[in-house]
Order: structure tokens, then C-alpha cells, then sequence
């Protein structure tokens, strides 16, 4: 077996497709956010403005939040020590949950080292203790759920994306004693638009169903506390389980699960993605921690993102760039295909100093390849004309489609 030629062919595929991804090489600038140095093909570091990260809010950046990991990392030092079974439960983990619990207005929540196993591991579990359990799953969902409904072993429906007549002609098609659970998000991040929860959540009190929630997108930008479209929408009661993470709005690392106090238990008790992992870093539990209760008591980083957002989608229309509809903080702007993105990117990122990374296939659909923009609070107004005159340039000097 020429197991060299295996592998070399599965990443010259990806070559040919256009959709082989390269990592950038920056480092972010210590309270100059968004502006950081890249180290790829230059001698020496080059500056540029990043354009594309999930630290919407720069939190990542805070000085609270950095003060409070700088106090932990001399207080308890780097690591945890093991799993929270065998390392113990450090107190500042203890600590984020009772907040994360009280931000979504549930019994209790759960840590986990990043959203992706967050998902992963409370669907499979969910699923493996329901006996005969039916999951209904939105098309779009991300792939850390569909990992974990497919680890579930259990039967799965996917309804197309927010069609709710959809989802009940699948419901109701099930036997009605079977349990059920529908996992969806609230906002969706490649396309920037939310779920109709008030909706999903009576179609679950008619047919019987348990609800999944995924917020990673929505804790910290919306609520009046940052509890996410459900908190926005006063909803959060409705939802039996709300997953989120600690790595995008809240600018650290992690994901979490918050319900009531019988699901949480099952689940730490179950899930070998909770029990086998290595607990998060202490240094990094106080920074979320500070990032929570900040974005919790000051809606000021939320406002002026929301601002951010509405601001560049108006200035990509009024130039004409195919910026797709999105009713959130996402702007994504279309392409339909990932040879055309991958060489805009490139032309900003190495003649202009602007850095957004080209969504290909499989994260979203084949021909709907696209650049994706997340204005943060700190990207000014100069930095947004900048970034729309050079993206003017690069669609006139490549001749590409400027109807969306």
C-alpha cells in the first residue's frame, strides 16, 4: 500500500478545487486591536488590520480580562492538573458556572474546553440516555453538532434551514412516544441570520421535544446582559438546554452547556468529552470569568460592534460589493467560488494590509464561497472605507459580478 500517494492526492484535491486552506501567521497587538503583525512571506513582521476574528468584542483584548488571567496565572500558576475529577475543581471554574448559569437564567451549567466539544459531547450523551430518541436537526447546523448527533447513535431528521412547516411535517411523523430532542442555533454565522426559537420551542411543547440551543455566536452580543438571542428575545426559559462558548464574544477560550440541574449532572457524569479531557487552565477560567461579568453589567461594546456591523453592510452596498442580507453582526460578502476568494484575500492581505480569510466548502455549501467581515467595536470608519476602496479595486481588477 503506497500510503504517501494517499495522502499527497487527498491535499492535491483540495488544490485543485481551490479550497486548500493556509493559516496566517500574526501575532495581535496588546491593546491595539484590531491591528496586529504578520509574520507570512515578509522580512520581518508587516502590520495589517484583521478583519475576520470571533473575538467580536475584542474582549480578548480587555484590560479586565487580562489583568484577571495575569492575577491567576501568579495566583495558582498555568495548568489545572488533570481532569476536574482527578485535578479537582478549581474555584474559578466553580465560580464561571454559577455565572454562566445566571446569565441564561438556568439551575446550573458545565464547562468544557472549547464549543466544539461542548456540542459534541452533550448531544451524544443526550441522545445515548434517551432510549429510541429522534433528533431534529437544522440542515445549517455546525458540524460539532452534527458530530455529536451522529456519535449519538440515534435516529436523525434534518429539516431544512428555519422552515418550521418543515421541521412539524417531521415531528409529527414520528411516533408520538418517542422521545425527541431539536437542536438548532440561534444565529447562524456564515449567512447572519437567527433561528425563529418562540417558534421552534412551541412546536417542541406540542410534539413532546426537548431543545438544544446553540448561542456561540450570540452570547455577549445580544441580551441585555449578553445572554444571547434567547435572553434578547426573552425566551431562555423556553430552551432546555443553551450551549455557548467563552472563545468568540467573550474573547477567552471555551464552551459551556447551561439547563437544569438533572441534565447538567447527567452529563458531567456521562460524557467522556467532560470526564477524559484535561479542565481548561485556570488562567484562562478568570479571564472569562472577568470577560461574563463584565459584558453582563456594560452594553457599550455591544452597541458600538451593532453599530460597526450596520455601518460597513451600508458602505458595501452603496459601492455596489455583493454583500449578502444578514440582520446580525455578521457582513458576509458572496463570491461563489473559492479560486476568486482565495485570491482576494490574498490581494488584500499582501498589497493592502487587510486580513479576511475565504470561506470554502465544507463550511459553507459549494458556489456560495464568500468573504466574511466581523466589525468589531475598535475597526473606526476610516478603516471601513479603506477596506471597501481596496475591496472596489480588487473586484474591478478581477472583473468579478458586482450584484449580489
Amino acid at each position: 500500500m503506497d500510503y504517501d500517494r494517499i495522502f499527497k492526492a487527498a491535499i492535491e484535491r483540495l488544490h485543485d478545487e481551490g479550497r486548500y486552506r493556509v493559516f496566517i501567521d500574526i501575532l495581535r497587538t496588546k491593546g491595539n486591536y484590531p491591528n496586529a503583525r504578520c509574520f507570512a512571506g515578509h522580512n520581518g513582521p508587516k502590520p495589517i488590520t484583521v478583519w475576520c476574528s470571533n473575538d467580536y468584542l475584542a474582549m480578548g483584548q480587555h484590560p479586565a480580562v487580562v489583568a484577571a488571567m495575569e492575577d491567576a496565572l501568579h495566583d495558582v500558576g498555568a495548568g489545572s492538573g488533570g481532569t476536574r475529577n482527578i485535578g479537582g475543581n478549581t474555584h474559578y471554574h466553580v465560580d464561571l458556572e454559577l455565572e454562566l448559569a445566571d446569565l441564561h437564567g438556568k439551575q446550573g451549567a458545565l464547562l468544557f474546553t472549547s464549543g466544539y466539544v461542548s456540542n459534541e459531547a452533550a448531544l451524544s450523551t443526550l441522545g445515548k440516555l434517551l432510549p429510541g430518541c429522534v433528533i431534529f436537526s437544522d440542515e445549517l447546523n455546525h458540524a460539532s453538532m452534527i458530530a455529536g448527533i451522529r456519535s449519538s447513535g440515534c435516529e436523525k431528521r434534518v429539516f431544512r434551514h428555519n422552515d418550521l412547516e418543515h421541521l412539524e411535517q417531521l415531528l409529527r411523523d414520528e411516533d408520538p412516544e418517542a422521545p425527541k430532542l431539536i437542536a438548532f442555533e440561534s444565529v447562524y454565522s456564515m449567512d447572519g441570520d437567527i433561528a425563529p426559537i418562540g417558534a421552534i420551542c412551541d412546536l417542541a411543547d406540542r410534539y413532546g421535544a426537548l431543545t438544544y440551543l446553540d448561542e456561540v455566536h450570540a452570547v455577549g452580543m445580544y441580551g441585555a446582559r449578553g445572554g444571547g438571542i434567547s435572553e434578547r428575545d426573552g425566551l431562555a426559559d423556553r430552551v432546555t438546554i443553551i450551549e455557548g462558548t467563552l472563545g468568540k464574544a467573550f474573547g477567552v477560550m471555551g464552551g459551556y452547556i447551561a439547563a437544569d440541574t438533572d441534565i447538567i449532572d447527567c452529563i458531567r457524569s456521562y460524557a467522556p468529552g467532560f470526564i477524559f479531557t484535561t479542565s481548561l487552565s485556570p488562567v484562562l477560567v478568570a479571564g472569562a470569568l472577568a470577560s461574563v461579568r463584565h459584558l453582563k453589567a456594560s452594553g457599550v461594546e455591544r452597541a458600538a460592534q451593532q453599530a460597526g456591523a450596520a455601518l460597513l453592510k451600508v458602505k458595501f452596498r452603496d459601492a455596489g460589493l455583493p454583500v449578502m442580507d444578514s440582520v446580525t453582526h455578521i457582513v458576509p460578502l458572496q463570491v461563489g467560488c473559492p479560486i476568486e476568494a482565495k485570491r482576494i484575500s490574498d490581494i488584500l492581505l499582501a498589497e493592502y494590509g487587510l486580513y479576511v480569510q475565504p470561506i470554502n466548502y465544507p463550511t459553507v455549501p459549494r458556489g456560495t464561497e464568500r468573504l466574511r467581515f466581523t466589525p468589531g467595536p475598535n475597526h473606526s470608519e476610516a478603516m471601513m472605507d479603506e477596506l471597501t476602496g481596496a475591496l472596489v479595486e480588487i473586484w474591478d481588477r478581477l472583473a468579478l459580478n458586482q450584484a449580489a
